[in-house]
């Protein structure tokens, strides 16, 4: 047996740490910090793409308007010339200054050409700022910018400053390009600088508030990780939501250190148990050969003290091997199978001790009413409650005849099984515990497992055991276990036996 004083919890593995040689920090590009970094950077980049797009627009807008508003100005000074002569010389200097190729002028249906447009290769594309989309407006700068080089442009406004409905341009596209292109490129250097900036910023303060602080908690989980019984660093006295996180990592790694301190104990204990219980039923054994021996004896005070020295050695055997089951670390998953509930309830109460002289089984069950559970544990667990029923009723002594009946139907996709006894009752400072380990409803020599046992195994099975009902007209149990698929797990045949063993806890 390992002696208790050399267990340390540090020896204990946590399943849900890294293993040795593992690390909770990232590093590199993974890190938190690099990634808040990008990401900074990649939502400033996005705003400012989104704003560069109207932005392009009202560029090229006002560009245009530039050019209609010089166009204007010189039509008006054509006009003021008699009858609207211009020498070629004249017109070619008007149109340079303005930086447009023609300028027409419209005034009640009638479109009058001031400025003579010269030849083109490519016919322009017509831009009406007086009626125009949202699309046309956003996508415009960008037709602009990867268009011809020989594209020209027909812009059609309303005048500003002269008379008529109507003022109409051509102008050469490839001077807006390249305004155009300088414009975006600026944009981008800018946004690009702003979104480094604002990145920076925007990590100095995280990494104050939050990344520092959260870098503390990773290396005390790591500490913590490799050796729990050195303790963390000690918690900031923030209120913020990481203050918060540290002073509960720090509690509930010290309601872990304490369980892995009272696990090693109990290891401890277990280990020293297991052999008592060895050495116990060894003696046991001893002693019930012995009995049997004793049993041929002619003295009548041997024979006496027989009956009571057997019924002590059985209570101890029995308590010796309940102790070892509880002990084990799980129970085996269930062997599904489709039972009639009316045979396994008969091979349970045969095995519980009732019969039509003593404690009677009254099985109110629903013809052929099938189950699906494993049948050796689904026979413990009514075992085990019959059993508390009848040795219930028999500590009363009261004369009644005793009765447990079973009842049994279908709720919500669930086979519910009631047991019901007219026993005693559960005691009420008891009710609430019942199903807790080492915890005796009625029997003052049991050993209070047979429920916790019967609980785990429905469990297992996806169900339940609880207590419904409990008073001086005795104790009704409600076993829940999820209902058989039709067809799913139905043997060819039903079988004549439960395939149960008498095996209870």
């Amino acid at each position: 047996m390992t002696d208790p004083r050399r267990i340390s919890i540090g020896k204990l593995k946590l399943p849900s740490f890294p293993r040795k040689g593992e690390r909770l920090r990232p590093h590199g590009p993974d890190g938190l910090t690099a990634r808040l970094m990008l990401l900074t950077v990649a939502f400033t980049l996005l705003v400012a793409g989104m704003i560069l797009v109207p932005s392009a627009s009202s560029f090229q807008e006002r560009w245009l308007r530039d050019r209609l508003q010089a166009a204007e100005l010189a039509s008006v000074g054509v006009e003021a010339l008699p009858y609207s002569a211009v020498e070629d010389t004249t017109a070619e200097q008007l149109l340079t200054i303005g930086g447009v190729q023609s300028v027409v002028v419209g005034e009640q249906g009638v479109r009058r050409l001031l400025l003579q447009a010269p030849n083109l290769p490519r016919t322009p594309d017509l831009i009406d700022l007086r009626n125009r989309s949202i699309g046309s407006k956003l996508l415009d700068p960008w037709r602009t910018l990867f268009g011809h080089p020989d594209r020209s442009l027909r812009v059609q406004a309303t005048p500003r400053y002269r008379s008529g409905d109507l003022i109409e341009i051509l102008a050469p596209a490839q001077p807006l390009k390249i305004e155009l292109r300088a414009y975006i490129l600026n944009n981008l250097i800018v946004s690009m600088i702003i979104a480094l900036v604002a990145g920076g910023l925007l990590w100095l303060g995280l990494s104050f508030l939050v990344l520092q602080p959260l870098q503390r908690v990773t290396r005390s989980i790591e500490r913590f990780a490799a050796n729990p019984e050195i303790r963390g660093e000690v918690p900031s006295d923030r209120h913020d939501e990481i203050g918060r996180v540290e002073r509960e990592l720090a509690r509930m790694q010290e309601e872990v250190r304490q369980s892995l301190r009272s696990r090693a104990r109990l290891v401890a204990l277990g280990e020293a148990v297991a052999k008592i219980n060895h050495d116990l039923r060894n003696m046991l054994t001893s002693a019930q050969i012995a009995s049997e021996r004793l049993s041929s004896s002619s003295d009548p005070l041997v024979a006496k003290a027989l009956p009571r020295l057997e019924r002590a050695l059985g209570r101890a055997a029995n308590l010796a091997r309940n102790v070892l089951e509880y002990g084990k670390s799980e129970e085996p998953e269930p062997e599904r199978r489709r039972l009639l509930l009316a045979r396994v309830v008969a091979a349970a109460g045969e095995d519980a001790g009732l019969s039509d002289k003593g404690v009677r089984l009254i099985a109110e069950l629903p013809t052929r009413f099938v189950i699906s559970a494993d049948p050796d544990q689904l026979h413990r667990i009514l075992v085990n409650l019959m059993r508390n029923a009848r040795q219930a009723i028999e500590s009363l002594n009261s004369g009644e005849v005793g009765q447990i009946s079973i009842e049994a139907d279908i709720q919500n996709g669930m086979s519910v099984i009631r047991i019901r006894d007219n026993g005693p009752g559960v005691p009420e400072r008891l009710a609430g515990r019942l199903f807790e380990p080492f915890v005796s409803g009625s029997k003052s020599d049991g050993t209070g497992l047979g429920l916790t046992i019967s609980r785990e195994l429905a469990a297992n099975h996806g169900g339940d055991l609880r207590l419904v009902e409990t008073g001086p007209e005795g104790s009704t149990f409600e076993l829940r276990l999820p209902q058989p698929v039709t067809g799913a797990d139905a043997p060819a045949k039903m079988p004549e036996d439960t395939g149960v063993s008498s095996h209870a806890d």
